[in-house]
């Protein structure tokens, strides 16, 4: 017996959140996914509210990851006490709010999902995330676990997930919004890609206009990021976990491009 899950790659501004809203359901029902794991904190672009994690729970999600921008909008807070369905990296400080482990009832059993957060090229001091995810293992008891580890470094990534080989039953990264061509599983069983890649506008600078991200590099004056118009894009991956042993059998890319899909109307 097979167990698939679909991990969804940062979901940038409106139109990728619009793009995960009109998509999602049928990717489950097309891939037959059993579990859904979103990472959801560029979707406004710099942080999410909780209106739009509520919206992404809504369009098919299972449980919501976030990263860095966590704290971008300080009314995700008291969201993140309310719901054991969104998390923010476990290696932050563990005074703020929320968790960064969900364990879940499936047809699986239990499954925990942990969301950690790089350190290398990060503009702050998290947790150890290798020290981190030891204590977190020894807590879940044996468990099939998913790791979204959000990080700028595919060294670090890579690291983590021969780190993890074998301990965990998949991995993927998020945070850089181009997907990697590395899926695989690794030599212990574990699935892993370094990253997912982004949903949102597919012509653009990792979800901004190109002309903004342009301006940027030369050093000239920018305005604020806007997501760029245009078509769509979803990307992820399938992971196949063997039922009884958890270990992940095959890694499967996940792209969908909407062309219809438009980055300049109004959504949550």
């Amino acid at each position: 017996m097979e167990f698939r899950i679909l991990a969804v790659g940062d979901v940038v501004g409106n139109p990728g959140l619009n793009c995960l809203k009109k998509h999602l359901r049928s990717l489950r029902k097309q891939y037959r996914i059993d579990f859904c794991v979103v990472n959801g904190e560029n979707a406004c672009m710099v942080g999410m509210t909780p209106a739009q994690g509520e919206a992404i729970l809504d369009a098919g999600a299972d449980v919501i990851t976030l990263g860095n921008h966590t704290w971008n909008r300080r009314e995700i807070c008291s969201y993140l006490d309310d719901t054991d369905r969104v998390l923010r990296p476990a290696n932050f400080a563990p005074q703020l709010p929320g968790t960064g482990v969900g364990i879940y009832p499936t047809d699986l059993g239990n499954l925990a999902v942990v969301n950690l957060i790089g350190r290398c090229g990060m503009d702050f001091g998290p947790d150890n995330p290798f020290t981190k995810i030891d204590g977190i293992l020894k807590q879940l008891h044996g468990m099939p676990v998913l790791v979204d580890f959000h990080a700028e470094a595919t060294s670090e990534k890579l690291a983590m997930g021969f780190y993890l080989d074998g301990k965990v039953s998949a991995l993927w990264g998020t945070h850089t919004h181009v997907p990697t061509a590395d899926l695989r599983i690794l030599p212990k069983g574990t699935g892993y890609i370094t990253d997912l890649g982004m949903t949102g506008p597919r012509d653009s600078a990792l979800g901004v206009r190109p002309e903004q991200s342009i301006a940027m590099f030369r050093g000239e004056l920018t305005s604020r990021y806007e997501s760029a118009p245009g078509p769509t894009w979803l990307c992820g991956a399938v992971f196949t976990l063997d039922s009884e042993t958890g270990r992940c059998i095959a890694v499967e890319q996940v792209q969908l491009h909407d062309e219809n899909g438009r980055g300049d109307h109004a959504s949550v």
